[in-house]
């Protein structure tokens, strides 16, 4: 996919305030410091549409953003070890469920795996909460750039061998390294194939009136 336009809609703390739109909605979400700003810029091609930082937790609203007039890339927050309290790290939680159930133009969910760590229950414990509601989604292991190529596909083998044992079923996985740029065509043909198919413009058809000349 070939990005034309990529701009900040707007940030909101929950369901009610997020910007009315009927475009096509694809989420991002993930564990903090899972690399997920990193993602977001590459699969964009842009540098700093998402904020990166070296702070866990940096997220903290659901940002939106319009790409290519087509289509809503959505940043949520991270969760995990984020340095917030229990009370906010509750309300991020009852935040993000509340968008992900009740927005009606959300398409597909990209959960994002750290492909440098073995499968975390926490992780698991997402993909069963979005599969109990029939949300769909997809995994991501990111930072692949990180480990040997053997480490990343046995983490990414585990955690999808968790999956098969927890009932889990996916509708795909992909592999990214934000440095590299390894896995964004996949994931962009993918979002691409989901999106409503443009009408072709109808051309006027060309009158000859060459017949009139030899009269």
């Amino acid at each position: 996919m070939k990005i034309e336009s990529a701009n900040f809609v707007g940030s909101a703390l929950d369901l009610e305030a997020c910007p009315d739109s009927n475009m096509p909605e694809f989420a991002f979400v993930g564990r903090s410091n899972v690399g997920k700003s990193s993602l977001i810029n590459l699969l964009t091609q842009t540098k700093q549409l998402a904020k990166t930082s070296g702070t866990p937790g940096k997220t903290q609203l659901i940002n939106h953003f319009r790409i290519n007039n087509s289509w809503t890339l959505v940043d949520l927050p991270g969760y995990g070890y984020a340095k917030l309290s229990k009370s906010k790290q509750h309300d991020f939680n009852v935040h993000v469920s509340g968008y992900l159930t009740g927005r009606e133009n959300l398409k597909h969910i990209f959960l994002l795996i750290d492909s440098q760590l073995k499968p975390l229950d926490g992780d698991l414990a997402f993909a069963e909460w979005l599969q109990a509601c029939e949300l769909p989604y997809s995994l991501i292991f990111t930072k692949t750039d990180r480990s040997s190529d053997t480490t990343v596909k046995n983490h990414a083998g585990q955690f999808l061998e968790r999956c098969l044992q927890w009932g889990l079923e996916p509708t795909d996985s992909y592999s990214c390294s934000a440095k590299t740029k390894k896995g964004r065509g996949p994931i962009m043909a993918w979002i691409e194939s989901q999106l409503p198919k443009k009408k072709r413009e109808k051309k006027s058809p060309t009158i000859n009136v060459g017949w009139m000349k030899k009269r």
